[in-house]
């Protein structure tokens, strides 16, 4: 796999450094600190040139909040300026890099792809109901916080030789135990992560039906035996390469039986339904607080399945 080099500079440039700061304001024009930025705008993106180019850059401090939805979990924040944009600027020149080396097989932030994308492979896949009898379903133990810094910072190195830019992702990198969830960079950072991991499977274990959105994996074959013989090889394979453990919920079922829950779809061989929990949520939230927007958006997500009968009774009963 050849080696990206010389992209420093193209992440640095005034030019990339005023894109980046205009794409990291979309929809965010109002926050105080996008606000504070514009009051001196040019001298905060020259100041930020200086930073990157003398190596000065340190990532800020992060604010640290929980969120508790869809489930609890720490959330980092840092300010705009330097860090959005700083991130921003190293995206606009690497988002291309990385997708290139993304398979398939991926869905999570990659343009273009995404939950719909990776529940319609999976649905197209079904089709085929005699090699998809099976389905084996795991996730990573909080995977997010357990990605090792060292592993890594050596996927990074087989993929770039440029040692200005492996000093900034470094120094991101390090600004946090694992990868910070909120950072623009992390979700990036873990699809990366997890690459070779796909390539291994795909091109080694030769797996043809295999569906990953972020840590969570499905794999599907006519064979339960095979896929607990899978199972085995993937859990060396976490352990060996990435120092990651497989949560213990994980589980081989019959697709026929009990459906495989995945990026908010419950998917059968004849037909898709809603996860349970976000039909609860919906129905919540029209009970308590009905609004014009929430219901677009979780409708957004009804249409994409089996969901006419649902759909008619909860609205219905507002």
């Amino acid at each position: 796999m050849k080696r990206k080099n010389n992209l420093f500079q193209s992440i640095i440039s005034i030019e990339n450094l005023m894109l980046a700061d205009e794409k990291a304001q979309k929809s965010k024009s109002r926050q105080y600190g996008v606000v504070l930025h514009n009051k001196k705008r040019e001298e905060n993106i020259l100041k930020l040139h200086d930073m990157l180019i003398s190596k000065t850059y340190r990532t800020s401090q992060y604010d640290i909040f929980k969120v508790f939805e869809p489930k609890e979990r720490d959330v980092y924040r840092l300010p705009f300026f330097p860090d959005r944009i700083c991130h921003h600027a190293i995206m606009n020149v690497l988002e291309p890099v990385f997708v290139a080396v993304f398979t398939a097989d991926s869905y999570s932030c990659i343009k273009g792809s995404g939950i719909h994308k990776a529940s319609f492979s999976l649905r197209k896949a079904l089709i085929n109901k005699k090699e998809t009898t099976y389905c084996m379903k795991l996730d990573i133990k909080k995977f997010y916080p357990n990605v090792d810094h060292n592993i890594l910072k050596g996927l990074l190195r087989k993929k770039f030789k440029d040692e200005n830019l492996l000093w900034l992702l470094d120094e991101i990198i390090d600004s946090a135990p694992g990868l910070p969830i909120g950072n623009y960079l992390s979700q990036y950072l873990a699809n990366f992560y997890l690459t070779y991991f796909d390539h291994w499977l795909k091109e080694e274990m030769n797996v043809k039906y295999y569906f990953r959105y972020a840590d969570d994996i499905v794999i599907l074959h006519q064979d339960k035996a095979e896929l607990w013989q899978l199972f085995n090889k993937i859990h060396s394979y976490f352990e060996l390469y990435l120092n990651l453990q497989i949560k213990e919920n994980w589980q081989v079922f019959p697709v026929e039986k009990r459906g495989i829950d995945f990026v908010g779809y419950v998917h059968y061989h004849s037909h898709v339904l809603l996860r349970k929990s976000i039909k609860k949520r919906f129905a919540k939230m029209l009970k308590k607080r009905p609004n014009k927007g929430s219901i677009a958006s979780y409708g957004g997500w009804a249409k994409h399945c089996n969901s006419k009968n649902l759909m008619k009774k909860l609205l219905n009963d507002v």
